[in-house]
């Protein structure tokens, strides 16, 4: 039987989804969530610091904030083919923090994105089975995106 815990943290970044058939077509930001459901077995052995937990929420908070945290908060998230955005961010300079990626940056694709950045990064401890079950994002308080392998 295994457990799952979640941990997120919160960044503020912008896009565009160059297609919509709205205003997203539109370059703008959102305070974004994304949150990380890790599974696998409780910790058991005796006298170590993980007994009882599956990992330190500590641990996750770390992976979250240097896998997408220190990428995309305070950037524009913008899809490789977008020559319009590309063109307008450019112009800013290079202290913009741009995050050029190869697929449209919605919140589908970002939650994918986010769960290949970290997945990688979740290692197990005491033979407990971890794996990164899962990863959402929300966009808005109203909308959220889920990815699972």
């Amino acid at each position: 039987m295994s457990t799952s815990i979640r941990r997120w943290i919160e960044t503020d970044t912008g896009h565009r989804v160059p297609n919509h058939k709205s205003k997203c077509k539109h370059m703008h930001g959102h305070r974004y969530r994304w949150e990380a459901e890790v599974e696998g077995e409780v910790v058991t052995e005796s006298g170590v610091s993980e007994e009882g937990m599956l990992i330190d929420f500590s641990e996750i908070s770390t992976i979250l904030t240097e896998q997408i945290h220190d990428v995309v908060d305070h950037a524009f998230v913008v899809y490789q083919g977008d020559a319009e955005a590309r063109s307008a961010l450019d112009a800013m300079g290079e202290e913009h923090r741009t995050v050029v990626v190869d697929f449209i940056p919605t919140a589908e694709n970002l939650a994918k994105w986010a769960y290949e950045q970290v997945s990688p990064h979740i290692r197990t401890v005491y033979g407990n089975k971890l794996r990164l079950a899962a990863f959402h994002v929300r966009e808005t308080p109203k909308s959220w995106a889920s990815w699972r392998p």
